[in-house]
């Protein structure tokens, strides 16, 4: 039982020094560290620390760093070459200010959708929102949970195909790939899709109602409205196909891998080199490489005479992977740690015996609950996979529930808890708008967590009753 609770402590103080800002990569170490002094297993700390915290992290970044890798550098290479603006700016042009959150959404949408990180996506379409919301006279406090909308939720949770990171986590777990549950997910996309951008013109129709108006805000010293000039790459205006075939090409060769090539090529024989592996559960993760790499190439070669120094944009890209994915590995270390106590068998026996005969409800819970401990998605995920991934896999057999229903289960839970108070996201995004916790949260947790929880249970229920589809 004191294991138990020295698990808790630790989990509580990893929250709160996170949400304080402190790093993970000492964070997590600490925590874990803290964990095994409080369950009296003293001499145990300086072994769990290099054979388990040391070899999960190191597992961790063999299996996912190149997406980790590719993904920052494609969106480096979508920011540099001024093709995320471009299609930023195509879509208000089509749209206008007339429909500013719509505007801001799909702008965001199309560029999270297509593998550009979040990040960028946040910086690239923030000064756009800024005059867009300015024009429309509603209130800047929306901005956040609007660029949140487009970046944070279905497109990184729920439509098929995503080549965000949260999407490729289960695949070698559940054997599945990135298209898993293609129907339901879509289905899960339009739930957060729609209920949000209601409640967000709700809101909006209620701010000008009162009379709110945009704001006064002190907004000297923000970023250019044009992403393109603080980067440093060419400001002719790029043509609109140019912009947006890199983003086809991400989801176009992934599905072309995916169903067309490796489902149709025996590779059998790659046993005979590598006889631990098990390629169903990597071809998933060899298409979104596969797609991420043909897309950065085609980017350079497309956009040679628009590099302003190419060499500086793949530096900057190759070094911005580095600390998400460093981050993530960390959070799964700890939760090898936590998963070695003895107090964590009563944890996993409880999480496990929710909702006896339907792992699906298990499984949300567990993500959820760890994605909102880690205060990240990605980490929830992990660290809930690491150590109990085979235990849902085995569940889902013996109740007759397919894993790409499990996999998308996983990934759209995960995106619920994550966005709480401390979450690195969440921070990010206010500080690029300026604004603070008490002025925008509120709408980011309805738009994050509160809607994407009604869309998990949506799914939960059709998986239920007809399967995966």
């Amino acid at each position: 039982m004191f294991s138990t609770a020295a698990i808790v402590i630790s989990l509580l103080c990893l929250m709160f020094f996170a949400y304080r800002g402190y790093s993970v990569l000492l964070l997590a170490p600490l925590m874990a560290t803290l964990a095994v002094l409080l369950s009296g297993d003293i001499a145990m700390m300086m072994p769990i620390y290099t054979e388990t915290f040391m070899s999960a992290l190191g597992g961790y970044l063999l299996k996912f760093f190149p997406i980790f890798l590719l993904g920052a550098l494609f969106g480096q290479l979508m920011a540099d070459s001024g093709a995320a603006s471009t299609i930023a700016n195509w879509i208000t042009r089509v749209l206008g200010e007339r429909h500013a959150i719509l505007t801001v959404v799909l702008a965001c949408a199309l560029l999270t959708y297509g593998g550009v990180s979040l990040f960028v996506v946040a910086f690239a379409i923030y000064p756009i929102a800024r005059e867009l919301f300015r024009a429309a006279d509603i209130p800047k406090r929306l901005i956040p949970a609007t660029i949140a909308l487009g970046s944070f939720t279905f497109t990184m949770t729920a439509l098929p195909g995503t080549p965000a990171i949260q999407n490729a986590i289960p695949i070698p777990y559940y054997g599945t790939n990135a298209f898993a549950a293609p129907g339901l997910g879509i289905i899960a996309a339009i739930i957060m899709f729609s209920v949000v951008w209601w409640w967000l013109n709700n809101r909006a129709s209620k701010a000008k109602a009162a009379g709110e108006g945009y704001g006064a805000h002190n907004e000297d010293g923000e970023v250019s409205l044009d992403p393109v000039e603080s980067t440093g790459a060419a400001r002719d205006a790029m043509p609109f196909w140019l912009a947006i075939a890199p983003l086809v090409l991400v989801i176009g060769v992934n599905a072309l891998f995916t169903y067309g090539i490796f489902p149709n090529v025996d590779l059998s024989y790659l046993n005979n080199e590598f006889p631990d592996l098990e390629v169903a559960n990597q071809t998933g993760l060899w298409a979104i490489i596969i797609a991420l790499l043909v897309s950065c190439a085609w980017l350079i070669v497309t956009c040679l005479n628009r590099w302003h120094n190419l060499q500086d944009t793949l530096n900057r890209g190759a070094t911005g992977s580095m600390l998400p994915i460093f981050n993530t590995a960390s959070e799964v270390g700890y939760g090898a740690v936590i998963a070695s106590l003895a107090g964590f068998m009563i944890i996993r026996d409880t999480v496990l015996g929710i909702a006896p005969g339907n792992p699906l409800i298990s499984e949300a819970v567990a993500m959820t609950t760890l994605a909102g401990i880690t205060g990240s998605s990605s980490g929830g995920l992990s660290i809930a996979l690491e150590t109990l991934g085979s235990d849902y896999l085995q569940l889902a057999q013996q109740a007759g529930i397919s894993p790409e229903l499990m996999h998308r289960v996983a990934v759209i839970a995960a995106g619920g808890f994550d966005t709480l108070p401390h979450c690195g996201a969440v921070i990010t995004l206010l500080s690029i708008c300026r604004l603070t916790h008490r002025q925008s949260y509120l709408n980011i947790a309805m738009v994050t967590i509160a809607i994407p929880m009604l869309a998990v249970i949506s799914i939960i229920t059709l998986g239920t009753l007809f399967g995966s589809f």
